[in-house]
């Protein structure tokens, strides 16, 4: 497939971007303020630009946080066919002085007017139609964008043979599985409020995998926090395992997997390869208490301690694997 930016291109629907302003303890002197830009696609962008994807962010901005938004999206190699909003980006400021983290204001986005919807959609389309992936990520707050935006965005890829990475939690799940999206990428909660029943023991959490499959997903991976993550592809099933580690910071991992499954997608690798470079991704991601970071020096080198075995309901192949 030929693109604007030759190969590797991943086009990423990741409709808010957030201003994160962080306190943290520096010395008796006073505190450090750090800035960043954080949000789901904004993560997914950045592992992705880091592991040799080019990626296209196709998101809003607006009001003065919006400024910002759009000079921090400068840091990051990538395009950003940004659509402008009349309701300012999503802020919030957390306080990290005292070692655990606690949320001291949040101010989100308004909910956009029809027509800015219609232009965030249209450029994603376009995007995605000059890349080699679309990956789909969530608005932020959940209810800010109508359902049927995902399947149509599923469905205008997938008509024209461009692969799509769905990572949403139901009911945009269910309008993206109506497209027949290549891959779904969800945690077991979501699993577990998508099937509206539990997914604790491993048959259950199968039999839920399956039904995202049966919906129209060709693969399913479900991540599990610290455990390994159940992946289905047709009637195979396999685990994803990580090394095994106490500390760390969850928040961002599973953004950061999948910016680097897309990377290795769009570069070539197979699904397997993809995978197992996602897990890499977000291990380190974990260990770094960062919000999609890790170089891809230490993304290699945790690839290595990646494993892909075959998925047991009995748990034998995950207890014999960590002995």
């Amino acid at each position: 497939m030929s693109t604007l930016y030759g190969t590797g291109q991943v086009a990423i629907f990741g409709p808010h971007p957030l201003v994160s302003i962080t306190l943290e303890l520096h010395d008796d002197t006073g505190d450090d303020v750090h800035v960043h830009l954080g949000g789901q696609g904004v993560w997914v962008a950045r592992m992705a630009a880091e592991l040799g994807a080019h990626p296209v962010l196709c998101a809003f901005s607006g009001g003065e946080t919006g400024v910002l938004v759009e000079a921090m999206l400068g840091r990051i190699p990538c395009s950003r066919p940004l659509v402008r909003t009349a309701a300012p980006s999503g802020c919030y400021v957390t306080d990290r002085r005292d070692g655990v983290r606690n949320v001291l204001a949040r101010r989100l986005s308004d909910p956009p007017t029809r027509h800015e919807v219609d232009d965030l959609v249209a450029t994603t389309c376009v995007a995605a139609l000059e890349s080699d992936a679309l990956v789909v990520c969530n608005p932020y707050p959940g209810d800010a964008l109508p359902t049927e935006a995902y399947g149509t965005l599923v469905e205008a890829a997938r008509d024209n043979e461009v692969p799509v990475l769905v990572d949403l939690s139901t009911p945009r799940l269910d309008s993206a599985l109506e497209g027949r999206p290549t891959l779904v990428k969800l945690n077991d909660w979501e699993l577990a409020e998508y099937v509206k029943g539990p997914v604790g023991t491993p048959s259950q959490l199968r039999a839920a995998a399956e039904r995202i499959r049966d919906r129209g997903a060709e693969i399913v991976v479900v991540t599990r926090g610290g455990q390994p993550a159940l992946v289905l592809r047709g009637d195979d099933a396999w685990e994803l395992v990580p090394p095994h580690f106490e500390r760390g910071s969850r928040e961002g991992c599973g953004d950061t997997m999948m910016g680097a499954i897309a990377a290795g997608w769009v570069r070539g690798l197979d699904w397997q390869e993809s995978l197992t470079l996602g897990a890499a991704a977000g291990a380190v991601n974990f260990l770094r208490h960062g919000l999609g970071t890790g170089s891809r020096a230490l993304v290699q080198e945790m690839r290595e301690r990646i494993a892909l075995v075959p998925f047991s309901e009995s748990g034998t192949a995950l207890s014999q694997l960590h002995r």
